[in-house]
Formats: structure tokens, sequence, C-alpha cells
């Protein structure tokens, strides 16, 4: 069994709003668990606006934790020593054109946290790791003095894949990171993560909606619905036994190759819409729109339970 890398525990970030001069509280993120080990690939899914990325962005502390803890390799995760871990949990953002400073050249963005973390001896050591982390991600070291906008959207992405890689990072936080792409590119990138995966044995949190890349990318995966993880598992287990109905609706949606399977498959529809986080449904999240819902569900919130071969899912009534 590889060692746990990244411990997340009951994981809350709330965010206060004025409606009609009252202040009220979105709860983005309302208790998220789960493990990363070291050199694998959790997916983190969800329809846009269920916490995902904000979920990234708290293990970092770039949003302060409202409650929970965050532990990477033993140690919790906090404001005093967040500075010191930073160099080795990094982030790739989902936006190529605004992540990038337009000032500064591709050398000067991945040798930027070279400098700030002192990673080099001279200014000849500096420049020859920025050209080998160029070819690391597929970029011709000859445009190292060009700037953002002198590139195509995929070629800014490995850009900002090289910065992260700049400080030897043992994970990633990936959020996003395609869906800024075109589709000719997007493949392009996922295969760069996997081949960086398996040179540099660094894990990856995956952040995406697209149910298709994750599979193809991930060891283990998470469905994210308001706030909370509604299903986590072995991808292969998830996506071929899910257990949860909104694991379900999301995985009957997806394009099957076959006509004929694609014909006999029964589609699952949700009625209604994704509750606001501001008035969140009392109970399980996912009631409001569960065709299985009763008494119990409005209730109490489902927390995750073991169902068998690294499988959880938060349901009461599957």
């Amino acid at each position: 069994m590889t060692e746990e890398l990244l411990r997340v525990e009951h994981l809350k970030k709330y965010f206060p709003k004025k409606v009609n001069g009252k202040t009220v509280i979105s709860r983005i993120v309302d208790d998220v668990s789960f493990t990363i080990r070291a050199g694998e690939t959790l997916g983190l899914v969800g329809e846009s606006g269920c916490g995902k990325s904000t979920v990234g962005r708290t293990i970092l502390h770039l949003h302060t934790p409202t409650g929970g803890k965050v532990f990477f390799k033993g140690e919790e995760v906090t404001a005093r020593n967040i500075q010191r871990l930073r160099p080795s949990m990094q982030m790739v953002f989902q936006d190529p054109y605004s992540s990038l400073d337009p000032r500064m050249t591709v050398e000067d963005i991945i040798g930027e946290p070279l400098d700030v973390h002192h990673l080099y001896k001279s200014r000849a050591d500096r420049r020859e790791q920025i050209l080998e982390l160029m070819s690391y991600v597929g970029l011709n070291p000859d445009f190292s003095g060009r700037y953002p906008h002198e590139f195509s959207g995929g070629q800014r992405q490995r850009v900002g894949i090289a910065r992260a890689l700049a400080v030897h990072p043992d994970f990633i936080i990936a959020d996003e990171p395609v869906s800024a792409l075109d589709v000719s590119i997007q493949a392009q990138v996922v295969n760069m993560f996997e081949d960086l995966q398996k040179k540099l044995g660094v894990a990856y949190l995956f952040i995406s909606h697209d149910l298709l890349v994750v599979r193809h990318i991930s060891s283990r995966v998470a469905i994210m619905y308001l706030g909370h993880i509604m299903e986590i598992g072995n991808v292969d287990e998830v996506y071929d036994h899910p257990i949860h109905p909104y694991t379900q609706c999301l995985l009957s949606a997806l394009p099957l190759p076959d006509p004929d399977a694609a014909r006999a498959r029964k589609r699952i529809e949700l009625t209604g819409d994704v509750p606001s986080p501001l008035h969140a449904p009392s109970g399980c999240p996912f009631r409001t729109r569960c065709p299985y819902a009763d008494e119990q569900c409005a209730t109490a919130c489902p927390g995750l339970t073991e169902r068998g071969n690294d499988h959880a899912a938060a349901c009461w009534k599957f």
C-alpha cells in the first residue's frame, strides 16, 4: 500500500454575503473528507458551482478554512507553516489566459518560484533549470524570451504546469486544467500530466466536470454536490457500479460509442435546479432532486459509509 500523502478531514469553507442588508452564510464547502496517496490521482467531479475549486484553494490556504483539518505527510497544514510547505504543494489554475503575468517572459514566469524559494546557485543554474522544465512540458527552449500572448492556450497551460513543477512538488492541484482549451489540445495536456506523474512521481487532485477525462487520468474519484462528497472510490468501481442516485444520474448522461447500447440505456433525468448554498436544504443536500427521498433524508445528512471494495457513498436509501 502506497503511503498516505494528503488527508482532508471535515473541511469547511463558508463565505458571508449581504442579502437585502442582512448577512447570510454561503456554505460552499461543507464537511469534505478524503485522502490521496503518494503518486496517485484523485479526480474531483461535480457540476459548476458545487465547490470543487474552493476545495482545492482551501487545501492550499488560498482561502482560509472555516473548519476542518488538512494533513500533508502527517503534518497539519496551518497558516503558520503553509509558506514552508508551499514548495511541496502546488496548483495549476483553470484559466491559462489570466493565471500568467502578461508583462513577464516565459523564462521569468517559470523562474519566479525558483527566485522566491532560492532554489538555484547561480544565474546559469537558474536558466538551466528553466530550460529543463520547458523541455519537460514540451515547450521549445528557444521560446523562453517570449511573452504569454505569443502562445496558444495549450502552450500557456504548459507554462503554468512548468511553473508548478519548478519547486519539485510532491502534490499538485490541477483545477480544471483543460476546460479552457480546445478539444484537440485537451488530450495532449492530459497525456502530459500522466507522463509527468510516471517520470516524477507527483500526486494530483484533478478537479474537473468532465467525467470521461477524469476516468482516463484518475485512479480514484470523488463525486461532489453542493459542498458535499456524495461518493468516493476506485474510478472503475464507481463508474461501473455507482451507488448514489446523483452519481447514477451523472453517468447516465455520458455518451456511448455504441449506438445500440446508447438506445438501450435509460437516461436518468433530474428535475428542478441545484439549490443555492445560501439556502441549502436540510438533511441530504441532494434530497430536493432525488426520486428516492423521504422524511429521513430531510432530517439528517448521511455520512460517507464504506460499501466494500474501497467504495463509500453518502445515502440513506442505497
